[in-house]
């Protein structure tokens, strides 16, 4: 996470990476997406609102969605992201979405399936069975996205950028990736799984 000011709009802005989230009332939350999604939440009764990057390390078939180990790392990202807003007042009925990003951005490995659709269609059930409506998303395709999400106002600005626009980002999300599938193979191998708390 990087915080600076945005000459342009005039407030702080916060910059968040892969596996990050950040929850306030004001200012600006920002990313650039590759294959991973973005959900911004805003609390329309308090006016608090919080923003995640994640990645689900692997394929998830929409039939056994919560069952899968690849599954539980965006439903922790999910979490997170709820189980703070919730802490500093916010409740899940009044919480609305917007979801970003999905796009065919990185290599994955064909044992891998196809993990940008599956990071859709996971925040599409997950918000689904949570009962947070999806005000608008902007996903899938094969551009990478910048959002800023201005927490005030629930407004969302997106520019699709070509992969060679931000290498850096796309670099950020690489590692992420290989990350991620090291831990999910690692806990595989040791019989041990993902707890959520």
């Amino acid at each position: 996470m990087y915080q600076r000011y945005s000459e342009r709009f005039k407030r702080d802005m916060i910059i968040i990476y892969p596996g990050e989230y950040h929850v306030c009332a004001g200012g600006i939350i920002a990313t650039v997406l590759g294959s991973c999604i973005s959900v911004c939440i805003k609390d329309l009764k308090t006016g608090i609102a919080g923003m995640n990057h994640f990645m689900l390390p692997g394929d998830v078939r929409s039939e056994d969605m919560f069952l899968s180990s690849s599954a539980k790392y965006g439903m922790f990202a999910m979490e997170q992201l709820i189980n703070e807003m919730i802490k500093l007042g916010g409740s899940k009925k009044d919480f609305e979405a917007k979801v970003f990003g999905g796009g065919h951005v990185l290599n994955f490995r064909k044992t891998d399936g196809n993990v940008p659709e599956s990071n859709i269609e996971f925040v599409r059930a997950f918000l689904n069975m949570e009962r947070i409506p999806i005000a608008r998303e902007d996903v899938g395709g094969y551009a990478g996205r910048k959002i800023l999400f201005f927490p005030d106002t629930a407004k969302v600005l997106l520019k699709r950028l070509s992969t060679s626009v931000d290498s850096r980002i796309i670099r950020a999300e690489e590692s992420y990736k290989t990350e991620l599938f090291r831990h999910k193979e690692k806990l595989q191998e040791a019989g041990g799984d993902l707890t959520l708390f």
